[in-house]
């Protein structure tokens, strides 16, 4: 029998390889000499780095790049197991987690560092790039990563601008002319979840600045800033990024990937599927097991368990989920791929608990879930009892 095991992490918990190392175990406390393919997922956010170096048999790489606040950050970046793809999290170079909260001030922060870590993994031998844009501490449209790629941002006198959302009002012209002939022939592709436009009620300035620090009238000037930094980028270099579907996630950094170097924006379980290459791994699967902390009405738009379920159901594989909690409206998930879901809290417990004894919850529950499964498949006679001498050997 084959089974895949695709989960993502149980967040605040467990990484999604630990899930999947998990799962593994539940599965051969039933059926030992089943054939598992552990292919840990991620949907572009953190953990992606972690879930694919592990899916892929890649290697974990760091450099020295600019912080958010202008410090020299230490970032690590992916390169997966082809040797060709690379795989970052924006928010290693520019997040804001790397900003304390006493000095978070979008007008400031800059993702100059995203762009020199990009140039990491092209040095590093990438040809192709996945870069998750989720947890930035910027709003500066991506500017600071066009400087880092080569490009020269000039106010009216010639002067380059300083790093910052608050700048880009400054900004009279965008020279192209020193980009980085690395970029050449290196394919971006840039996971982004979210399709807030650049600028606008529904842009990076407005719903995104608050959480790191923006006040209301920073959140305006920031937001005319991004107007007219969108109007510049248009002009100089032919480049439509305004209301662009997905140009506003990270402080504007979808918009400016898109105009400094080529990103082409997607949904990051999308990018992850692909670059684990588990369609090849669903082929001939009996069973994908799937999972991730929470399941809800949520998921059903794009989370990773949901687009696991959706390429399994293409390949006549059922897939069943492995949750830590089930909030309303989790049915949901029933109608996009998802054949049953289970929560692995079998008893009343406090989230503390729940989390300390994630891995052998998850064991647990995927021994039953295995058991019930072979049982509506007719295979039940396969599974031993659990006192049974092979069962005795696969819990050695």
């Amino acid at each position: 029998m084959k089974v895949v095991v695709a989960p993502d992490k149980f967040k605040g918990s467990l990484s999604a390889p630990a899930v999947a190392r998990a799962i593994t175990r539940g599965v051969r406390a039933v059926l030992p000499d089943a054939q598992i393919d552990e292919a840990p997922m991620a949907d572009g956010g953190e953990g992606t780095v972690e879930a694919l170096v592990a899916a892929t048999g890649g290697s974990t790489h760091e450099a020295m790049v600019t912080g958010p606040l202008g410090e020299p950050v230490r970032a690590r970046f992916g390169l997966l197991g082809d040797g060709r793809t690379a795989v970052m999290e924006m928010a290693a170079a520019s997040g804001l987690v790397l900003v304390p909260e006493g000095r978070r001030d979008p007008r400031k922060t800059t993702t100059r560092g995203t762009g020199e870590l990009l140039l990491a993994a092209i040095d590093a031998g990438a040809r192709r790039v996945v870069l998750g844009i989720g947890g930035s501490a910027s709003n500066d449209g991506g500017a600071g990563l066009g400087q880092a790629l080569g490009y020269r941002l000039v106010d009216d006198r010639g002067a380059e601008l300083g790093p910052g959302g608050g700048q880009l009002g400054r900004l009279a012209s965008i020279d192209g002319r020193g980009r980085d002939p690395r970029l050449n022939g290196v394919e971006i592709a840039v996971a982004c979840d979210v399709e807030n436009p650049l600028c606008g009620p529904h842009g990076a300035s407005a719903v995104y600045g608050p959480q790191k620090g923006a006040t209301p009238s920073m959140v305006a000037d920031l937001d005319r800033n991004l107007d007219h930094f969108a109007r510049v980028v248009e002009r100089d270099l032919g480049r439509t990024i305004r209301d662009l579907p997905g140009a506003g996630a990270a402080g504007g950094l979808g918009g400016g990937l898109a105009a400094f170097a080529s990103g082409r924006l997607e949904p990051g379980v999308t990018l992850v599927i692909r670059a684990v290459g588990l369609a090849d791994r669903l082929l001939g699967a009996d069973l994908c097991l799937t999972g991730e902390g929470a399941l809800d009405a949520s998921s059903a738009f794009g989370k990773t368990a949901v687009g696991v379920a959706r390429l399994a159901h293409s390949f006549d594989c059922p897939t069943i989920a492995l949750v830590g909690t089930i909030g309303a409206g989790a049915e949901a998930v029933l109608d996009q791929g998802i054949a049953a879901y289970f929560s692995i809290c079998k008893r009343p417990m406090s989230l503390a608990v729940a989390i300390a004894q994630a891995e052998t919850l998850l064991e647990e529950t995927t021994e039953q879930v295995v058991r019930a499964f072979l049982a509506g498949s007719a295979r039940f006679d396969s599974v031993p009892p659990a006192n049974s001498p092979t069962r005795d050997a696969a819990d050695a």
